[in-house]
């Protein structure tokens, strides 16, 4: 895989480099409450635009249908973009239309650019590879070189991952080099004990990475609403928690199968519960209570893992040598429900382990919370790619890139 020091050494002055980022963060109306993605990617685009390329980003934002939506356009991103940059920067409001074009045209040696949401193009997205083809045929004539630097988009084949690249001469940008490192820690030079925390709302989610962490991992430490499903696959009551029972089966055969090999499962031993979901738009006090998790009564929803839970987590990290974890443990966005996903990531920071953050909202969780991202390891953009490699599954974004 060709890098952007090996680029940049052949030299990018007066060059379009085609720099695929990954912008999609969250939004609040047209208020970025996390820029966590962008600050990622502006290494690389600094390193060029000071190289004297003129660069063009683009990136997804959401799940628009294929078709513009005010919503989900990248105008703020783009203006973001600029404040940490320090300079202009200009932005198309189509992606490969009059806009675009007159816009990369008109790039000075040194200068950046943002185009507009390329899922507001059908082809990006398309299952047809001619739709595909032609969107990334259309890309591919804004520019010279392409620097993939997406990296929570790399486990998708769409058209500017996986069909641009084909059609330029390519490096993997700053950000993907340092999450594939990462990840080769993960899976390839481990230090032992591993521990794995996993969280979020679906144990659907995570089948995949279960199943292929129970041949690595030490322990598996479970949060979030997929513990309901791990609870009742216990035969526990869970009361009007989230769960998966079509799921069940597969959770008591991990279950066993990590008893068989020695792997040990850690779930709550109590949790924060209430009658109904908070409002997360007002957070107004939500008045949970604590209780045994084999005892959720009925009529209560679990939200959060209890502070007996948390401090039993933190235990079983302090001596990991390496820790991974996706997932927050509980609703963290509101305060009543924020202690057990914060407990967990204050292990991560007082563990002397090598602590990876796995994207997702655990990574805007990090930062929500008040810790500084410098106290870990490494906090990734992408939590789905991550999850994908981690399951042993070739990324296509990433075999697009290589030579």
């Amino acid at each position: 895989m060709k890098t952007i020091d090996e680029l940049l050494a052949e030299g990018v002055g007066g060059k379009r480099v085609f720099v695929r980022a990954d912008l999609n963060v969250p939004l609040d109306g047209t208020t970025i409450t996390d820029d966590g993605r962008i600050r990622a990617v502006l290494p690389t685009v600094a390193r060029l635009a000071e190289a004297g390329a003129r660069v063009v980003v683009a990136s997804h934002l959401g799940r628009p249908k294929g078709a513009p939506e005010p919503a989900f356009s990248l105008a703020p991103a783009a203006a973001r973009l600029g404040e940490l940059l320090g300079a202009d920067v200009a932005f198309a409001t189509d992606t490969v239309g009059d806009s675009a074009r007159a816009v990369v045209a008109g790039l000075a040696d040194g200068r950046v650019a943002v185009i507009e949401n390329l899922r507001f193009n059908p082809g990006e997205t398309s299952k047809d590879d001619a739709e595909r083809g032609a969107f990334a045929d259309q890309l591919a004539a804004l520019a010279d070189l392409y620097v993939g630097d997406g990296f929570g988009a790399v486990h998708r084949k769409h058209a500017s991952v996986v069909d641009l690249p084909a059609r330029l001469p390519h490096a993997a940008g700053g950000l993907i080099a340092t999450e594939v490192a990462v990840l080769k820690k993960l899976t390839e030079d481990v230090r032992r004990p591993y521990a794995v925390v996993l969280g979020g709302a679906k144990v659907s989610d995570k089948l995949g990475v279960i199943d292929h962490l129970l041949e690595k991992a030490d322990r598996i430490l479970i949060g979030g609403g997929m513990l309901f499903t791990f609870l009742r696959a216990q035969g526990h009551e869970i009361g009007s928690s989230l769960v998966q029972e079509d799921q069940i089966p597969a959770v008591q055969e991990y279950l066993k199968r990590a008893d068989e090999r020695g792997v040990e499962f850690v779930l709550p031993v109590d949790v924060l519960v209430a009658p109904e979901f908070p409002d997360l738009r007002t957070k107004a006090p939500a008045h949970p209570d604590t209780v045994a998790a084999d005892a959720i009564p009925a009529g209560k929803m679990g939200l959060d893992i209890g502070p007996g839970t948390g401090r039993l987590y933190a235990s079983k990290l302090l001596d990991a040598g390496t820790v991974f974890w996706n997932g927050p443990m509980g609703v963290f966005e509101h305060p009543d429900y924020a202690e057990g996903t914060r407990a967990v990531a204050q292990a991560l920071v007082d563990s002397p382990g090598f602590s990876v953050v796995g994207g997702g909202d655990s990574a805007a969780a990090v930062r929500i919370l008040g810790f500084d991202e410098n106290a870990f390891g490494h906090i990734s953009t992408g939590g789905g790619a991550s999850l994908e490699y981690l399951e042993g599954k070739t990324l296509p974004g990433l075999a697009a890139l290589e030579d």
